[in-house]
């Protein structure tokens, strides 16, 4: 038997439905912690890439031309949130709230000049999304916005802010973020908005320098920010007890601790890492779990 399509009730939002299970302890935080930053953790793991690259290479030779350490991170993140849902809540107007999908963000440039212009694209997902999946969607998204001038909705709607003078933009800001509050934000500007997803992810590696831990943006809901380095090299002990250069890549999370409790956000981890150490698991099928109610 198929499980109840949920029927969206007062208070939910249109990017989320609003979690009404709580304990009291979890429903009091955000009126204490009420700005994102005011709920910042932030953890650093490093991982030997050596599975990983023999992933990647097996995924090429399968015909994904350019396939990465970028799809597999966000294969990663798509099938960690396939099994534990709690990583894609957000806070919004001190509310708890499921997200509806999976909504990962990352800048761009159209060209590597340091002139160039920047946009950020934002590709939707489901929880059951293969890494071929991953990898289609992602890739296609950012050929479509390599082209030269505005080509998605964020960067006409953040040229369009730039014409506003100073004070007046300063209002509109604010009254965006009043209706934001308040679930009243459109539809439109949910879906190009960069400040509204469910995971925004940085590479350094591309700049050739280390990750860094990058703040969460008080305006808007985004939760997770993930940045990731250049591939180093490193001796380690083996086994035998020898000296052995292995390549590693570090991470950096920066999380927001109102979501879920520091038991969930550990075992969500744990399950990344193994992802990404153990990088065939990705092409297991799952059963999706859905977030509480």
């Amino acid at each position: 038997m198929e499980p109840k399509k949920y029927k969206r009730r007062f208070g939910d939002r249109p990017d989320g439905r609003k979690i009404r299970s709580l304990d009291p302890l979890n429903m009091v935080g955000p009126y204490i912690m009420k700005k994102r930053n005011d709920a910042n953790n932030m953890v650093s793991v490093s991982i030997d890439i050596e599975n990983i690259e023999k992933y990647i290479r097996k995924k090429r030779a399968e015909g994904l031309k350019g396939f990465g350490l970028l799809h597999v991170m966000l294969a990663t993140y798509v099938r960690t949130v396939g099994q534990r849902p709690g990583v894609n809540r957000f806070i919004s107007g001190q509310k708890l709230y499921a997200r509806n999908d999976i909504q990962v963000m990352m800048t761009i440039k159209k060209e590597m000049k340091l002139d160039a212009q920047e946009t950020v694209v934002k590709a939707y997902y489901s929880p059951s999304d293969s890494p071929e999946e991953v990898y289609r969607i992602f890739n296609k998204l950012v050929e479509e916005n390599k082209a030269e001038g505005d080509q998605n909705g964020m960067d006409s709607v953040a040229r369009i802010l730039n014409y506003i003078p100073g004070l007046l933009l300063k209002f509109a800001v604010w009254f965006l973020n009043l209706l934001d509050y308040f679930g009243l934000l459109p539809k439109f500007l949910l879906k190009v908005s960069p400040f509204h997803g469910s995971f925004f992810i940085t590479s350094m590696g591309s700049l050739g320098i280390p990750a860094i831990y990058h703040h969460l943006y008080n305006f808007g809901n985004v939760p997770l920010f993930c940045s990731y380095s250049a591939k180093r090299n490193e001796y380690i002990i083996n086994k035998d007890g020898v000296p052995e250069k292995r390549k590693f890549v570090d991470f950096k999370f920066v999380m927001d601790e109102r979501i879920c409790d520091g038991h969930y956000y550990a075992s969500a981890l744990k399950m990344m890492m193994d992802y990404l150490k153990n990088p065939e698991k990705l092409d297991e099928p799952i059963e999706v779990v859905p977030d509480i109610y």
